[in-house]
Protein backbone atom coordinates (compact mmCIF):
# COMPACT_ATOMS: atom_id res chain seq x y z
CA UNK A 1 0.00 0.00 0.00
CA UNK A 2 1.10 3.57 -0.95
CA UNK A 3 1.25 7.05 0.46
CA UNK A 4 -1.20 7.93 -2.02
CA UNK A 5 -3.78 5.17 -1.36
CA UNK A 6 -3.59 5.76 2.33
CA UNK A 7 -4.21 9.28 1.63
CA UNK A 8 -7.18 8.90 -0.73
CA UNK A 9 -8.30 5.81 1.60
CA UNK A 10 -11.56 6.60 4.08
CA UNK A 11 -10.09 5.86 7.43
CA UNK A 12 -12.60 5.63 10.57
CA UNK A 13 -10.56 7.31 13.09
CA UNK A 14 -13.48 6.00 15.97
CA UNK A 15 -12.89 2.50 15.20
CA UNK A 16 -9.42 2.83 15.23
CA UNK A 17 -9.12 4.39 18.52
CA UNK A 18 -11.15 1.40 19.94
CA UNK A 19 -8.89 -1.04 18.13
CA UNK A 20 -5.26 1.04 19.66
CA UNK A 21 -7.11 0.85 23.56
CA UNK A 22 -6.76 -2.70 23.62
CA UNK A 23 -3.27 -2.84 22.38
CA UNK A 24 -0.46 -2.62 24.79
CA UNK A 25 2.65 -0.42 24.03
CA UNK A 26 0.31 2.10 21.89
CA UNK A 27 0.93 5.28 21.15
CA UNK A 28 -1.14 7.72 19.84
CA UNK A 29 0.42 10.95 17.77
CA UNK A 30 -0.87 14.14 16.91
CA UNK A 31 0.98 15.63 14.35
CA UNK A 32 -1.14 18.85 14.06
CA UNK A 33 1.25 22.20 15.42
CA UNK A 34 1.10 22.81 19.19
CA UNK A 35 -1.78 25.21 19.30
CA UNK A 36 -4.08 22.92 17.35
CA UNK A 37 -3.33 20.21 19.92
CA UNK A 38 -3.76 22.71 22.60
CA UNK A 39 -7.45 23.93 21.18
CA UNK A 40 -8.25 19.79 21.66
CA UNK A 41 -7.03 16.81 21.27
CA UNK A 42 -7.68 12.72 21.42
CA UNK A 43 -7.14 12.04 25.29
CA UNK A 44 -4.09 9.96 25.33
CA UNK A 45 -2.56 11.21 22.27
CA UNK A 46 1.31 12.98 22.71
CA UNK A 47 1.83 16.10 19.97
CA UNK A 48 4.89 15.42 18.13
CA UNK A 49 4.35 18.42 15.16
CA UNK A 50 4.58 16.93 11.63
CA UNK A 51 7.51 19.26 10.88
CA UNK A 52 9.38 17.97 13.96
CA UNK A 53 8.35 14.08 13.51
CA UNK A 54 12.41 13.09 13.65
CA UNK A 55 12.42 14.39 17.20
CA UNK A 56 9.84 11.16 18.39
CA UNK A 57 13.32 9.04 19.77
CA UNK A 58 12.93 11.52 22.76
CA UNK A 59 8.97 10.05 23.32
CA UNK A 60 9.29 7.01 21.50
CA UNK A 61 12.08 4.21 21.99
CA UNK A 62 10.35 1.13 20.79
CA UNK A 63 10.78 1.35 17.06
CA UNK A 64 8.37 -2.31 17.39
CA UNK A 65 5.59 -0.46 19.64
CA UNK A 66 1.98 -0.17 17.43
CA UNK A 67 1.59 4.24 16.50
CA UNK A 68 -1.50 5.40 15.29
CA UNK A 69 -1.18 9.22 13.99
CA UNK A 70 -3.76 11.93 13.41
CA UNK A 71 -3.73 15.24 12.27
CA UNK A 72 -6.56 16.96 11.32
CA UNK A 73 -7.60 15.28 7.57
CA UNK A 74 -5.19 12.96 7.28
CA UNK A 75 -2.71 14.63 5.03
CA UNK A 76 -0.02 15.26 7.29
CA UNK A 77 -0.29 12.17 9.66
CA UNK A 78 0.23 10.43 6.40
CA UNK A 79 3.15 12.20 5.65
CA UNK A 80 4.34 11.60 9.22
CA UNK A 81 3.47 7.94 8.89
CA UNK A 82 5.30 7.13 6.12
CA UNK A 83 8.59 9.62 7.66
CA UNK A 84 8.37 6.88 10.59
CA UNK A 85 8.61 3.90 8.64
CA UNK A 86 11.60 5.15 6.58
CA UNK A 87 13.49 5.44 9.93
CA UNK A 88 12.62 1.71 10.81
CA UNK A 89 9.26 2.08 13.20
CA UNK A 90 8.01 -1.07 11.95
CA UNK A 91 4.06 -0.88 12.96
CA UNK A 92 2.56 2.42 12.63
CA UNK A 93 -0.78 3.32 10.89
CA UNK A 94 -2.17 6.43 10.01
CA UNK A 95 -5.88 6.45 11.36
CA UNK A 96 -7.40 9.92 10.01
CA UNK A 97 -8.50 12.87 10.45
CA UNK A 98 -9.79 14.10 13.96
CA UNK A 99 -12.23 16.21 11.85
CA UNK A 100 -14.25 12.79 12.17
CA UNK A 101 -14.06 11.40 15.40
CA UNK A 102 -17.13 11.65 17.10
CA UNK A 103 -15.14 11.33 21.16
CA UNK A 104 -14.63 13.84 23.63
CA UNK A 105 -11.70 15.95 23.30
CA UNK A 106 -9.01 16.69 25.75
CA UNK A 107 -7.45 20.41 26.51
Amino acid sequence: MGLLSDLFRRKDINRRIEELRDKNRAVLIDVRDADEFRRGHIPGAINIPADSIDSIGGKVKDKDAPIYAYCLSGARSGRAAAALKAMGYTDVTNIGGINRYKGDLEK
